[in-house]
């Protein structure tokens, strides 16, 4: 609990008040957005709540780049109830990471980072954030699926939980029943306006660690290019194999000195079983380029296994 800190962002935001507070313009009248150009800009400040979790204890913080997104200003709750002022060392708004340094030369408790790959569904977990502001909140719940991808971000690696999660916890810490860090809050689904009914995603800490390590050094993630490119399977061949089929390979591509090949059935990478397109992008995701990958295929009905190289 004391390496997961709360974070509060704000930013000037602009509106312009209506001219004619009185009068309403009929729907889709030409009149309407001309007078908005008359209205008087006005700056306020607006705030927002997160969580987040310190990596190194010089102060270096995880969270989403959502809850930063367009902040002027960050400060940070850590160490019992002091506040700290913290700056941006990098995001990735395709996978909604985000790195800031606390500005201190105060020492920090940090996680200790497990490893999602070994988290099972049906296993415990808790969740550690600031939800509504309320800063050091814990609630307990169970792995339900594994490998989500649900829109948000182009990378996803998801762990779906049913712990209870509102807003301000997004950022905050997933631990399993070690007290190791195998998510990162990141997401809820909830029913109508009851935020306890639905369930939340945290980002698997590996692909997480992979991004977070690269923003901290370069300031942007450097990823890897596989050379291919896959669609869905028919219906028909999806009754006899999962995974996703290659549509195309680029010559001298990475793919291509794996020995892959147009119509060749991808159905693994690493330890991420491949059922949609999109489990092909945030599986590479999770690596740097120049590592190899062990990938798992089904070519003219064989099922074989190569190792591919993504090039940078």
């Amino acid at each position: 609990m004391p390496a997961v800190v709360n974070i509060s962002t704000s930013k000037t935001v602009v509106t312009k008040t209506n001219p004619f507070p009185d009068f309403e313009f009929p729907p889709g009248s030409p009149f309407e957005d001309m007078f908005k150009e008359f209205g008087t800009p006005q700056k306020r400040k607006s705030s927002a709540l997160g969580s987040g979790f310190i990596i190194d204890n010089k102060g270096i913080v995880i969270t989403n780049n959502h809850v930063i997104k367009g902040a002027e200003d960050i400060f940070i709750r850590a160490n019992g109830d002091k506040e700290y002022k913290a700056k941006i060392l990098g995001t990735d708004p395709l996978s909604d990471i985000a790195v800031l340094q606390i500005i201190t030369d105060d020492k920090f408790e940090t996680v200790k980072f497990g490893n999602s790959d070994t988290a099972r569904i049906g296993d415990w977990v808790i969740a550690i954030g600031n939800p509504f502001g309320l800063g050091g909140t814990v609630t307990a719940g169970i792995v339900s699926a594994r490998n989500r991808n649900i829109g948000m971000a182009r990378y996803e690696d998801f762990i779906q939980t049913d712990t209870v999660v509102n807003p301000g916890a997004s950022g905050g810490a997933l631990i399993n029943n070690n007290g190791q860090l195998v998510g990162l809050i990141s997401a809820i689904f909830t029913k109508g306006s009851d935020s306890n009914i639905g369930v939340n995603f945290a980002t698997s800490i590996d692909m997480v660690f992979r991004v977070a390590m690269d923003l901290k050094e370069f300031g942007y993630v450097k990823r890897g290019k596989s050379g291919l490119r896959v669609t869905a399977l028919s219906k028909e061949k999806r009754y006899n194999s999962n995974g996703v089929i290659i549509n195309y390979i680029k010559k001298g591509g990475a793919a291509f000195k794996a020995g892959l090949q147009e119509g060749d059935i991808i159905t693994k990478i690493g330890n991420r079983l491949i059922i949609k397109p999109t489990d092909v992008s945030s599986a590479f995701h999770k690596y740097k380029p120049l590592q190899s990958i062990t990938i798992q295929y089904v070519s003219k009905k064989k099922r074989l296994s190569t190792n591919i190289r993504l090039l940078p």
